[in-house]
């Protein structure tokens, strides 16, 4: 699982996707866009979860072993993903689940709510860049995989619409497309 607001999804997204798949050799990474983000409630404005969710399925639409889930949409309110962990757990028992976090989030995670429990229901991955590790609570078990440092965020590429710069090579195609299509960050 590698959940996030994607708000848009960018390269970096699906380069770290890609590469915790094939790192691990697991057979899918489960793209899970959040309903409603608890961390960004208050300090932006979130783009509609109908918007993100459209946006993820044109940046994933050929891309192998990458799939796209609205578990969280579908279940509505905030979205904790200890929840999501739980659900996807009860729809699946005997897969082993995975939980890929890029850096930032990864810093974090001793914030989260139910963090402990999120810990004790996936095994927990930060996509590293190399050279520069990511600082993260010991106390959990952690595998780290390296992917390549790509400066790019979903805040730049917002921005970058905003003021009618290009996002192309930033962001798939498809998404671009879906983004002007929708209108969104003018």
């Amino acid at each position: 699982m590698f959940g996030g607001t994607f708000d848009p999804p960018h390269v970096g997204h699906l380069v770290a996707a890609i590469d915790a798949r094939q790192a691990l050799e697991l057979d899918i990474v489960l793209l899970v866009v959040a309903n409603a983000p608890w961390q960004k409630i208050g300090s932006r404005q979130v783009s509609p979860a109908a918007d993100r969710l459209a946006m993820v399925r044109a940046a994933v639409a050929d891309a192998p072993g990458l799939e796209v889930s609205d578990i969280e949409i579908a279940r509505g309110g905030l979205s904790y993903t200890a929840d999501t962990l739980e659900a996807l757990r009860g729809q699946e028992p005997g897969a082993e689940l995975f939980l890929v976090l890029g850096n930032d989030a990864a810093a974090g995670f001793a914030t989260w709510e139910r963090h402990e429990e999120v810990a004790r229901l996936a095994r927990l991955v930060v996509v590293d860049r190399p050279g520069t590790p990511t600082p993260i609570d010991d106390g959990f078990a952690w595998t780290r995989v390296d992917i390549p440092e790509l400066e790019i965020s979903s805040t730049e590429l917002r921005q970058r619409v905003a003021e009618g710069r290009s996002i192309r090579y930033l962001t798939p195609e498809g998404v671009a497309t879906c983004i002007g299509e929708r209108g969104l960050y003018r």
